[in-house]
């Protein structure tokens, strides 16, 4: 990964994500989706990028290079190699959530309780660590994907719309507000925005429980389905195809 995109992704992608969606709140002016609200909200999907795209992207790249059938007849440890993969997008996410946090709170104003500091730590690493399991998940469906970038794109988009980042999941269709409970994202931003307000850890350990169980199903499903995403990229001569 080049350090312009890493700085880019950490520094530069949450500030335009949140001004972009902080004058689409004022311009709708509606009481549900305030300025604060959707700020907070879209900070902590900004993690998407180095959750999904990132993760996605290295099996992209290593199709590109022609690395990735010496990676999978390596004798190296398979589950040491698919939990390194997502090592580095657990760090970036962890900066990119803190800084566009910090975005909010020093240029948008976002009340801060002194007593935050601790569970919204714990909040933020708990989503960095569900987003990139879900994000693995993703790489490994992208193994016999001609491109990962498509499946990057619909999570990301979905996750602007069923998480709750810019107005809340009840006002949606009851389906999509099933959908958008599925989702890794949504619990961490109801996790965020309670540790930021301050709330008593009897409403923050039920959202730090559904966030910790999402990491385990993500990263569970990663590792049980990677066979089944191997042998059908084999089958389709995906898994040189880019």
């Amino acid at each position: 990964m080049r350090i312009d995109f890493i700085l880019g992704t950490i520094f530069v992608i949450p500030l335009t994500q949140m001004i972009f969606f902080a004058f689409v709140a004022q311009l709708a002016d509606n009481p549900t989706s305030s300025i604060a609200y959707v700020v907070v909200g879209n900070a902590v999907a900004t993690v998407t990028y180095s959750s999904i795209f990132s993760v996605c992207q290295t099996t992209d790249n290593e199709k590109q290079a022609g690395t990735m059938e010496h990676i999978l007849v390596s004798p190296a440890n398979r589950m040491a190699l698919y939990f390194g993969r997502g090592l580095v997008p657990i760090l970036i996410s962890l900066a990119t959530v803190s800084v566009a946090l910090t975005y909010a709170v020093v240029l948008f104003h976002v009340a801060f309780a002194p007593s935050a500091v601790v569970p919204l730590a714990i909040s933020i690493v708990l989503t960095a660590f569900a987003m990139v399991g879900f994000g693995l998940l993703l790489g490994g469906v992208a193994l016999y994907l001609r491109t990962s970038i498509i499946l990057g794109n619909i999570f990301l988009f979905l996750g602007l719309l069923l998480s709750g980042a810019n107005f809340p999941v009840s006002s949606l269709p009851l389906p999509l507000q099933w959908i958008g409970r599925f989702l890794p994202l949504t619990w961490g931003i109801a996790a965020v925005r309670a540790g930021l307000s301050g709330a008593p850890l009897s409403q923050l350990l039920p959202l730090w429980g559904l966030v910790g169980l999402c990491a385990l199903v993500a990263f569970g499903l990663a590792i049980g389905l990677w066979d089944t995403f191997e042998r059908r990229a084999l089958a389709t001569g995906s898994i040189a195809r880019y």
